[in-house]
């Protein structure tokens, strides 16, 4: 596992963000590595009794002068339930970085779209861009505002919009149906986007539309995280390939059925 690391990660802080997400700070042992915008962590479940295997989490932002990292979770299970009652001051045992990442665009203003947790790999991703001088929009969409979760964050490095199909917050109705993609001037140069894949899918067919290349990171089921055990394979234009080595970010056009 060339440039990949075990560490048993202090938990510097679990925040709850509401009943159904939380957010936790982890600092490494040793200096952070070089972790790219869109890779992903192995987490180990202490204690679950139904919990076999390794959990993936997109990693969420990164820190390098406080030499922290975030992950982003959402309970939907035994073993997201039983690390959301992780405790500051104890340690947690994660693989990382693993998978590919995002790429630079070819110009400087682009759009960032998350569907509930999807939003997950996007901030670290948000906060490169600007850095680099790209300006960027990050559009977040959910079922009601309990899904819309850190627009605080995001509204540091860009413009955030917003949908939820009860209208609670933002506009009403799916993300692919906010009022941005109806503009006659689309003045996007790419899409980056991560969360359900109907509405990746429906990015893309957005993104083919307009002209402009769509880069999706795929939420499928990784058990080892590094290839050896063929559960996240996805069929590409070039045969089979493992979600979990060969992306989890794919541009669609590598995706058969999306175009």
């Amino acid at each position: 596992m060339k440039n990949k690391f075990i560490h048993d990660m202090l938990v510097l802080d679990n925040k709850n963000l509401n009943t159904n997400y939380f957010l936790l700070t982890l600092q490494p042992p040793v200096e952070m590595p070089i972790v790219k915008a869109g890779q992903f962590a192995q987490v180990e479940i202490k204690d679950a009794k139904n919990t076999f295997l390794r959990r993936p989490l997109s990693v969420h932002d990164v820190n390098y002068k406080e030499n922290t990292i975030k992950l982003l979770v959402q309970i939907v299970g035994e073993g997201t339930q039983k690390l959301s009652e992780i405790k500051k001051g104890e340690s947690l045992n994660m693989i990382y970085p693993l998978g590919n990442s995002f790429s630079f665009p070819d110009s400087d203003n682009v759009l960032l779209v998350g569907g509930g947790c999807g939003i997950a790999p996007l901030l670290y991703l948000a906060r490169i861009f600007s850095e680099k001088g790209i300006k960027v929009t990050t559009l977040v969409g959910g079922a009601t505002n309990a899904d819309i979760l850190e627009t605080d964050e995001y509204l540091k490095f860009g413009d955030v919009l917003i949908t939820t199909m009860d209208a609670s917050i933002g506009e009403k109705g799916l993300v692919t149906q906010h009022s941005i993609f109806k503009e006659d001037n689309f003045r996007f140069s790419k899409i980056y986007t991560c969360g359900p894949q109907p509405m990746m899918k429906a990015l893309a067919i957005i993104a083919k539309e307009k002209g402009i290349p769509c880069e999706v990171s795929l939420e499928n089921m990784m058990a080892c995280g590094i290839g050896a055990c063929l559960c996240c394979v996805v069929d590409t234009i070039d045969g089979n390939k493992c979600t979990c080595t060969e992306g989890p970010v794919f541009d669609y056009k590598e995706l058969k059925g999306w175009n």
